[in-house]
């Protein structure tokens, strides 16, 4: 959990609001796959820019996730879903 948060942080620094690629790059960075890798949205369907993108991803039986919202970091662990996956719906 410490090298995600250790990733995001770096990310933040440097876009206080990244997209979709840029966070599967710093869950890359922490040791994940990127196939692995969910990711909301980047941009809303009306084209205007999300307050926060989350990225999740399973690790030892546990979803980790991450969210960027205006350079700030938060990261925590959830269950996975019964589907096997961290994000619910088929956006991601």
């Amino acid at each position: 959990m410490a090298d995600l948060a250790s990733a995001l942080k770096a990310l933040a620094a440097d876009d206080p609001s990244p997209d979709q690629a840029m966070m599967r790059q710093a869950f890359a960075t922490a040791g994940f796959a990127g196939e692995s890798v969910e990711v909301s949205l980047d941009i809303t369907p009306t084209g205007l820019a999300v307050d926060s993108i989350r990225g999740a991803a399973v690790r030892d039986g546990s979803c980790l996730f991450g969210e960027v919202r205006e350079g700030q970091v938060a990261v925590t662990v959830l269950p996975v879903l019964a589907a096997g996956n961290c994000f619910v719906g088929d956006q991601r």
